[in-house]
């Protein structure tokens, strides 16, 4: 295989990895990345908290940690999604 197959190759497999961890994350009780944060924020996933694919938590607290790292729609649709979910919390308890 060439190195470019390769690298091909392991990058689809990150996206998959990550693809399937944002879907299991959005499934969780924990905070829930909408279908417009996954698009959002892949490239910042990727740039940023790519060591911890495909660990959900490790992935979520990475993304929050380089929150002023994050491009400004990924920042922004993240911002809404959590603000989104804590109402959600605060109006069912």
């Amino acid at each position: 295989m060439t190195t470019l197959r390769i690298q091909t190759i392991r990058q689809a497999g990150l996206i998959l990895a990550f693809a399937v961890s944002i879907s299991a994350l959005s499934s969780t009780s924990s905070f829930a990345f909408s279908a417009e944060a996954q698009q959002m924020c892949t490239g910042d996933a990727f740039r940023l908290c790519s060591s911890e694919i495909p660990n959900i938590p490790k992935i979520t607290a990475c993304m929050f940690k380089n929150r002023s790292n994050l491009s400004a729609g990924c920042r922004a649709v993240m911002d809404r999604d959590y603000a989104a979910q804590k109402a959600s919390k605060v109006a069912s308890e």
